[in-house]
């Protein structure tokens, strides 16, 4: 097989794949009375993380439970509720982790500290290892030390 056809074959499958991995797109439709309406839709789904699936939100999952809170969203925007009074009721029905981006409170304060306090400790961190390996200057030897090192000197090497 020469170059030109494994690089056609492999061009073929990655056409493949990508037009697979399409294919598992959710498709949805709904009557929406304006377009910021479905601008805000789109913009709550991708917000709103799926009970079931934990790494989707609901806009990508194709598990029930997700389709479930797709109508509710949708039923919500067209009865005009904001985008705030959508999540405390989803927040309300379903936990703080319904949320990719929890709100600020007691409960999740160390979620959003984390990365700052991971921050500090891996400087303070690096700051000691670094000292810890200064290279300190030798100290003065002493007249013992010193007659010893003119010892080994002056014996003739074997």
């Amino acid at each position: 097989m020469t170059r030109v056809e494994k690089v056609l074959i492999l061009s073929a499958l990655w056409c493949l794949l990508s037009v697979s991995l399409g294919a598992r797109a959710v498709i949805e439709t709904y009557a929406f009375s304006s377009q910021d309406l479905e601008a805000r839709y789109h913009l709550l789904s991708q917000e709103l993380r799926c009970p079931k699936c934990q790494n989707q939100n609901i806009a990508d999952s194709n598990a029930p439970i997700a389709r479930d809170l797709r109508v509710v969203l949708f039923e919500q925007l067209e009865a005009g509720a904001t985008d705030d009074e959508i999540l405390a009721f989803m927040v309300a029905r379903y936990g703080e982790f319904v949320r990719y981006r929890p709100g600020m409170d007691r409960q999740t304060l160390l979620l959003w500290a984390a990365p700052g306090l991971l921050l500090v400790f891996g400087a303070a961190g690096l700051i000691s290892h670094f000292r810890q390996r200064r290279v300190r200057a030798p100290g003065v030897l002493t007249d013992v030390e010193q007659d010893q090192i003119e010892q080994l000197l002056r014996e003739p090497r074997a």
